[in-house]
């Protein structure tokens, strides 16, 4: 997006705003060739007052300007010799309340025009993986990988964005930055991959945590670093506390994606992905350091995941469900994201898996497991207690669909809480997406088995059997996938067809549900079956919308039916 481009000559370029007092610019652009530098200059009424410059042609190189007079300004730079890739503006004193502004994006890396899409995308450029989501200063905050200068993988940034009630966000500066030796070129060697954030114990701001990578670096690619904000939107300089992995253990170079939660000890805790020649491993340390600013001993391997062949566990995180922590009854939820394993039956790749059961501070013993998501678009899932409420959000993608050379459609799935319930783990959207209801579609044609037609892609379907495990088929015209959610005797499962694709079998057998609901949007369908007892994510390619549903049942099996236009 631009506030205002004009030509004053063919290769002349402007980017006009109106910036109160004490504003701050961020500033991406690179020079277009080798022998002459790239360069933006800012004017005012008064004349040109300040100038930033980049030689590097390969990467965007990142500037801050601030401008403390306010009033009408205008960068202008020659596209003949300079390539700008982002500029934004915000200003410290109330960015959390206002979020920064954006004022240009290159047609590359800008974000789609979606009216009335609701799900979380970044402000330009890719994401992937959720990171330090929490609350912190009385608001939800996440940050999640992000590369600015494309909508493809790269070296890795943290982007940032606060909410009020996990829907609506306000996007923030980018938090975290890689090394200035990867920041040179987009070479995809590393950068700030995944972690987590805590709040400081005395006073406000926090503390974030996230693995290094480097791909050639020896003898580790991959370290563990720490920083702290005080202002919660800006980073202060990191430092290494887990320089190496752990010794003698068999582990692969996979070492990465810490997770820090309190204990039922009270002591801090992290977990770390990695991987043995017996399968993915999660790390356990902990700390007595009331700050977790260091001191972190290795206490072992907290899970050894043999099932499916994944060659590293990824995004792991641990939080108590139903109760306090410190007591020992109390049930926990260890989650994570199995790196390229693969479920030979359905063909389905990446799973996330939830164990149920017991963590008194040292080890973890299993009640139960289960897949968070049976389609799997739903990954790098975190979580956290919002008081006694724990609430996750996932990167709504899988790798299989994916890359470094690919043009992806980035988005988060909806918000989830997650509960136990007679012995069951319930994950359902978050209350406040009831929130997201515009107005009724249809609340008639859908039962009688007639198609019902959507004005665009959010959309939200509630439908009820009068018994559990009647039989069912949701048929939803897409332009270009045959997509479908059924339920027959084998269970519940969704008919994703691609022409020249096959399509993993996403199935979740001898499901017997009753109550459905699902949400579309562009590029994406939900499904919560029993209030979450069965979860459902998938990714559609592009932005095409749904164009309409039909509901097929047998004579008087569908209880009700309602259809509800969507958007923030």
């Amino acid at each position: 997006m631009e506030a205002k481009s004009t030509s004053c000559a063919d290769t002349l370029r402007v980017i006009s705003a109106d910036l109160p007092f004490n504003s701050t610019l961020h500033i991406w652009l690179k020079a277009v060739h080798p022998d002459s530098p790239g360069s933006v200059s800012l004017h005012s009424a008064n004349g040109k007052f300040g100038e930033v410059q980049a030689v590097n042609c390969e990467e965007n190189s990142f500037r801050i300007y601030h401008v403390f007079g306010g009033g009408r300004i205008e960068l202008r730079y020659d596209s003949a010799v300079t390539s700008v890739s982002v500029v934004y503006w915000f200003t410290a004193a109330d960015v959390l309340e206002t979020g920064i502004t954006v004022l240009h994006t290159n047609p590359v890396n800008a974000p789609p025009d979606l009216p009335a899409g609701y799900h979380f995308r970044p402000p330009f450029g890719w994401m992937n993986d959720p990171n330090g989501f929490g609350r912190f200063g009385g608001r939800p905050h996440l940050f999640y990988q992000h590369y600015s200068h494309g909508r493809m993988w790269n070296n890795m940034h943290w982007g940032h964005a606060v909410s009020s009630d996990y829907l609506r966000w306000r996007h923030l500066p980018v938090f975290l930055f890689p090394s200035e030796e990867l920041s040179a070129r987009p070479d995809k060697r590393g950068g700030a991959f995944s972690g987590s954030a805590i709040p400081l114990p005395n006073g406000p701001g926090i503390r974030v945590f996230f693995t290094e990578k480097v791909s050639d670096r020896q003898p580790e690619q991959e370290i563990q670093m720490s920083a702290v904000s005080a202002d919660l939107f800006s980073a202060g300089e990191a430092s290494v506390i887990l320089p190496h992995r752990p010794q003698g253990e068999g582990l692969t170079p996979d070492f990465r994606d810490p997770y820090v939660f309190r204990g039922p000890d009270g002591v801090w805790k992290m977990l770390l992905g990695s991987q043995c020649e017996a399968g993915g491993v999660i790390l356990l340390y902990e700390t007595q350091d009331p700050q977790a600013a260091g001191g972190w001993s290795y206490l072992g391997k907290l899970l050894v995941e043999t099932r499916f062949k994944t060659t590293a566990i990824e995004c792991p995180c641990l939080l108590p469900l139903d109760g306090e922590a410190t007591d020992p009854a109390m049930r926990w939820a260890l989650i994570y994201g199995l790196m390229n394993g693969i479920d030979e039956r359905t063909g389905r790749h990446n799973l996330t898996m939830v164990d149920i059961g017991w963590f008194d501070g040292k080890s973890f013993s299993r009640e139960f497991s289960r897949e968070l998501d049976f389609i799997t678009d739903n990954y790098a899932f975190q979580a956290f207690r919002d008081g006694s409420t724990p609430v996750g959000i996932g990167w709504l993608g899988n790798w299989a669909d994916t890359g470094p050379s690919t043009d992806f459609p980035s988005a988060m799935t909806l918000p989830r809480t997650l509960r136990l319930e007679d012995g069951q783990l319930l994950t359902p959207p978050v209350g406040a997406a009831e929130s997201l209801r515009s107005h009724i579609v249809d609340r008639t044609r859908l039962a009688a088995g007639e198609t019902v037609a959507f004005a665009n892609g959010a959309v939200e379907i509630l439908f009820e059997l009068g018994e559990a495990g009647q039989p069912f088929e949701l048929s939803l015209d897409h332009p270009e996938v045959d997509l479908a959610l059924v339920q027959d005797a084998s269970g519940l499962w969704l008919r994703f067809q691609r022409s020249g694709h096959v399509a993993p079998h996403y199935i979740v057998e001898n499901a017997r549900v009753r109550r459905l609901r699902l949400f579309l949007d562009y590029g994406s369908l939900e499904v919560f079956a029993d209030d979450g007892r069965i979860a459902g994510t998938k990714r559609i390619d592009g932005f095409e919308p749904v164009r309409s549903a039909r509901l097929v049942a047998p004579a008087d099996a569908v209880r009700h039916a309602t259809v509800w236009a969507l958007r923030l």
